[in-house]
């Protein structure tokens, strides 16, 4: 990876709020063109939310959010639509049309987006689904799908326009250990086959160790370091441990802010 390049994903002090709560704090954020790149933290830490405003559908409240060059927070609807054609999205759930075959699933943005003769965009979709070993699978529907068929199936779709850029919400959620792992190897082919720029949002700590160049760790909105895999299992900072070593942390209640948060009026 060429470190003098300029980054693919750029964040600087990004804050969001979630009406008066306060998500991010000021995160700064890059991702280099050809990395895996893990987002990591617990639930509640804000890795999701990070992740909507890096891809437009969030717009920063305050910092900045500059993705292929572009800055989310000044671009125009129509800037916003050329720079999504270059990603891909894979979401937490498949988010597959459930009244579409698995085959018009992963053709429609083929569909939605291109001028392709319908023959080129089966070809096209059959080629995508035969990477996920899916292939034979397009006349299906989502709900003959298993859990982990509805991720690949899914994971076709987000690369069937040959993105710049993928990113994946919690690709293992609710997958057994074997399907995690053929996951992790798809991801890692992905990057090795397709050369892709590829931003993985997970609590997963098996799968982030074994894909990740680099890994972000996130806790309760503030990033608490960047770096390896080697260098996060060496960090001395004691929420990484606490996470790292599953380990429950002592929560300290503050006794005023808890008394104004029972009384105060709804904005």
């Amino acid at each position: 990876m060429n470190d003098t390049a300029a980054p693919l994903i750029d964040v600087v002090g990004l804050e969001a709020y979630y009406g008066r709560r306060r998500i991010l704090h000021g995160v700064d954020f890059s991702v280099r063109r050809g990395e895996i790149r893990v987002i990591m933290g617990g639930s509640g830490s804000g890795k999701s939310t990070l992740l909507r405003h890096i891809i437009g559908l969030q717009r920063p409240v305050s910092g900045m959010v500059k993705i292929l060059g572009v800055d989310v927070g000044r671009a125009s609807a129509q800037e916003l639509l050329t720079v999504r054609r270059r990603l891909g999205v894979s979401f937490q759930g498949g988010a597959l049309i459930t009244s579409m075959s698995v085959g018009d699933n992963v053709a429609l943005p083929l569909r939605e987006h291109t001028q392709l003769d319908e023959t080129t965009v089966r070809i096209m979709s059959r080629l995508k689904l035969e990477f996920v070993n899916l292939g034979g699978f397009h006349d299906l529907m989502p709900s003959q799908l298993s859990g982990g068929m509805i991720k690949r199936a899914a994971l076709a779709r987000a690369i069937v326009m040959d993105p710049e850029l993928l990113f994946f919400d919690e690709p293992s959620a609710g997958l057994d250990p074997v399907v995690s792992a053929e996951l992790d190897e798809l991801i890692l082919r992905l990057r090795d086959a397709l050369r892709m720029t590829i931003v993985v949002v997970t609590h997963e700590l098996e799968s982030a160790f074994r894909i990740a160049d680099r890994i972000t760790v996130l806790d309760q909105g503030d990033v608490l370091t960047t770096g390896t895999v080697a260098e996060v299992h060496a960090s001395e900072n004691e929420r990484i441990q606490d996470l790292l070593n599953r380990r429950p942390r002592t929560v300290e209640v503050d006794v005023d802010a808890y008394l104004r948060r029972l009384t105060e009026e709804d904005a």
